[in-house]
């Protein structure tokens, strides 16, 4: 026994227990924001995260200069912020030895923070703060919070809330300034400008003390409505004119909407990949702390000239161009006249909401002096699009004009006029639902994501391609068909890879006919932060890369056994996955197909039971499935340690073909209790050796048939079909045949549909009818010599033996009357 118990004590402290901190999740950063210029601690919340190793910036500005896990749940950083890093938000994940975290933001002010203090919830006794500070508080239920501000008259006094932007809840923000006698000065509750977050300024009238309130709209709030109000007195314009510019060159802007006036700034709008640009007011009172965004273009611009309400006075262009203006006062509606050729085609754009301006667009093209000959409200989401072709040489209006005929000195806007021009854009598909999409491959091992691309205006096959890579990655992927929209990459790390990670470029790469390139697309991923009702998408941004990284070896494999045989149309197979386990490693493993290729299906999901190592994902193919050779690989997930961990096989080729035959049912029919014939007419599409053995499926309760056998030069094969007395009547539309053929040492498995077996209920005899003729034993007949053998007899259809059934009783019925 104690040597037993020894035997067992050894074995255990030789048999390796897999410890897997597995992918991390990071809810929170303590403090939300930062100020640039400065060194700051912040402390990462969540779990798994006692492994992390990096922080990875979507935006340049912010290194890392010390990197600490506290615990499980907890890790330090000091980050370095640069004097020049971009205000507002910067968009971070958490990478650990076992995986990458969600998306999540630090924000950068210009301006040094300081912490609500409650109770600040009184009118009469508000907090008091310093002017230009960045406070930091939470709005928990009915709670509303205030603070005050020393100024003096002619001071701009301006509030600037971060909420939803921060990215953490559904909070609908209020801010407002109030005088010392409690009179609202200014409030805001959603500013186009920074969506669902508010901005409050004034200038102020007299010297005093003014209070800024700071609450949910509804009074709602929760412990998870943080803030970050920005209080003082820089410069905080809501529009620009232009709205715009060209990459590249100078531009002089016009910030509109500043309690204390325009003011213009120039820029030099630089290539930044994207086709926006951030620009920042300031002057010597400071610096805006949230962006004005410009559209960057390979355009000029055109500004309004007013007055242009009419055909006859509308600011003439020459197409292609930008357009740019303010409807700003309610009713205004802005002209802009060109020449085009019969023929000549252009999309027509405006931007309005998507630069963060309050007007609603709706888009008219005129016949200059003439009617309109198109016509759009929202085709572009909630801006205005449209592609028109000149139908004669002539000249043409474009008309600009609020929905709800609102207008006012932010009311800009921006309409592109452009010639149509082909693109590609790449996107990630979300294989988790609810689950930001990442890649974690551990070393020596696999990870997949879908890979979907948009052609607009234009076609062909697309190669997936990996830019900046962790070193020791790579990507294997099959060309997406021009029929295609989507394809798997697969990201295949280096058993000698070090842990590391990047924001990669994947770039898809268009091409011709002859296989030639003629067009680049780049990834745009989208990532929710915030959940409405139903899951419904609340607050999404928009990344350009795929967080990537290697991660600690994982405990197992998975690879698909590659069928030797086809996957034929109207057929079906087992496909055999194969885990390949470490010792020690006995848990579950969830088994998914990555995709399936086009006309084919089957369980997506299947499981490998603990301990096991093998599972069959059955698959079919519709009768349109596409014919060729696809890659298909599957992904495994398995909690490893504390948490999930997710791997891919490496790819494998699945054939799909045509049938290798064809079967055409004649209908058949019988009366309950009686035998029948299922003819089938056999027509071969590709030779294969051996006979096939073919059983015929669906048939109703109380019918029987053997099972057959058909070779490749059979034409026609017939069931012979037993009923009984209780077989239910009816036409049995639901009849196939499986049809097995043998290739490689496989299956190749068709389901061969089309059959029909009518079951009637026998007619009951008539009253009158005759008695069954008696059987008389016939007499010996003598020896003859045999005759020729009569050809076969001609197969009766079923109406055929209804006649000669009906004429056998006429017979009988005029010989019994005789």
């Amino acid at each position: 026994m104690i040597r037993a118990l020894f035997v067992a004590a050894v074995f255990a402290l030789c048999t390796p227990v897999w410890s897997f901190a597995a992918a991390p999740q990071l809810g929170g950063l303590t403090p939300r924001g930062v100020q640039r210029g400065t060194d700051a601690e912040v402390v990462f919340s969540g779990a798994r995260l006692e492994d992390a190793q990096e922080v990875l910036f979507y935006e340049p500005g912010i290194s890392v200069v010390k990197l600490e896990a506290v615990n499980t749940n907890s890790v330090k950083a000091m980050l370095k912020i640069a004097p020049d890093c971009q205000l507002g938000a910067h968009r971070l994940r958490l990478r650990t030895a076992t995986g990458i975290s969600d998306l999540r933001h630090v924000m950068v002010g210009n301006l040094p923070s300081v912490a609500e203090v409650e109770p600040n919830s009184d009118f009469a006794t508000p907090q008091a703060i310093p002017m230009n500070v960045t406070v930091m508080g939470v709005s928990d239920n009915e709670d509303v919070d205030y603070f005050v501000v020393d100024a003096k008259k002619g001071d701009r006094i301006t509030a600037e809330v971060e909420a939803i932007r921060l990215g953490i809840s559904m909070f609908d923000v209020y801010v407002a300034i109030l005088n010392s006698a409690r009179f609202e000065l200014a409030a805001s509750d959603d500013n186009a400008l920074i969506w669902q977050d508010g901005v409050a300024s004034i200038i102020a009238p007299e010297d005093g003390k003014y209070i800024i309130q700071v609450r949910e709209t509804s009074y709602g709030g929760n412990g998870g409505c943080l803030y970050r109000v920005h209080v003082g007195n820089f410069p905080r314009p809501l529009a620009t004119l232009p709205a715009g510019g060209k990459i590249g060159e100078p531009v002089t802007i016009k910030f509109l909407g500043d309690v204390a006036g325009d003011k213009d700034q120039p820029f030099t709008l630089t290539a930044n990949g994207l086709d926006k640009f951030a620009i920042f007011a300031q002057d010597d009172k400071g610096v805006a702390p949230s962006p004005n965004w410009l559209r960057v273009s390979e355009f000029g611009n055109v500004l309004e000239a007013e007055p242009n309400e009419t055909h006859d006075n509308a600011t003439k262009f020459a197409a292609p161009m930008a357009l740019n203006g303010v409807l700003s006062q309610p009713g205004d509606t802005d002209n802009f006249r060109f020449t085009a050729k019969k023929g000549e085609v252009f999309d027509v754009r405006v931007h309005a909401r998507s630069i963060r301006s309050p007007l609603d667009p709706v888009l008219y093209i005129f016949n200059a002096g003439g009617g309109a000959l198109a016509g759009n409200d929202d085709s572009g989401g909630p801006d205005s699009f449209l592609r028109f072709t000149a139908p004669a040489d002539a000249d043409f209006v474009i008309n600009v004009s609020d929905h709800l005929k609102n207008g006012g000195p932010t009311y800009a806007y921006r309409v592109e006029l452009t010639p149509v021009k082909p693109t590609v854009k790449l996107s990630v598909g979300e294989f988790q639902q609810y689950v930001q999409p990442t890649v974690s491959i551990p070393k020596g091992n696999r990870t997949a994501v879908m890979i979907n691309a948009s052609r607009i205006d234009c076609g062909g096959a697309i190669t997936i391609k990996g830019l900046e890579l962790p070193p020791g990655v790579t990507i294997e992927t099959p060309l997406m068909p021009a029929n295609l929209s989507s394809v798997p990459v697969v990201f295949v790390a280096a058993l000698d890879a070090a842990n590391s990670g990047r924001m990669v470029d994947l770039v898809g790469v268009l091409e011709d006919a002859e296989k030639k390139p003629v067009l680049e697309g780049h990834l745009q991923q989208d990532v929710v932060l915030i959940r409405g009702q139903n899951q419904a998408p609340f607050w999404t941004e928009s990344v350009p890369r795929l967080a990537t990284a290697v991660t600690d070896e994982a405990p197992f494999s998975i690879e698909i056994v590659e069928p030797k045989v086809p996957l034929v149309h109207d057929g079906q197979m087992g496909v055999k996955v194969i885990a390949k386990r470490k010792e020690g490693f006995t848990a579950p493993i969830k088994i998914d197909m990555l995709w399936f290729p086009p006309g084919v299906n089957g369980s997506r999901e299947v499981s490998i039971p603990e301990k096991a190592t093998e599972a069959i994902i059955p698959m079919n193919a519709a009768g349109n499935a596409q014919v060729a050779e696809w890659k298909i690989a599957v992904t495994a997930s398995a909690t490893v340690g504390n948490g999930p961990i997710f791997i891919c096989s490496p790819f494998a080729t699945l054939k799909v073909a045509e049938r290798y035959l064809t079967f055409a049912y004649d209908q058949s029919a019988v009366e309950q209790g009686k035998d029948t014939e299922m003819v089938i007419k056999v027509t071969k599409v590709k030779d294969y050796a051996g006979p096939a053995k073919v059983t015929l499926v669906g048939l109703p309760n109380k019918v029987t048939t053997d099972p057959m056998e058909v070779n490749k030069d059979l034409a026609e094969l017939i069931f012979k079909i037993k009923t009984d007395k209780e077989s239910p009547a009816g036409n049995h539309k639901n009849l196939f045949c499986q049809v097995i053929v043998m290739e490689n040492g496989e299956p190749i498995l068709h389901n061969l549909s089309g059959g029909v077996l009518r079951i009637d209920v026998p007619l009951p005899p008539k009253k009158d009818a005759p008695p069954p003729m008696p059987v008389v034993a016939a007499a010996p007949t003598p020896a003859v010599v045999a005759p020729v053998a009569a050809p076969p007899m001609k197969r009766l259809t079923r109406l055929e033996q209804l006649r000669v059934e009906q004429a056998e009783r006429e017979k009988a019925l005029k010989a019994g009357g005789k």
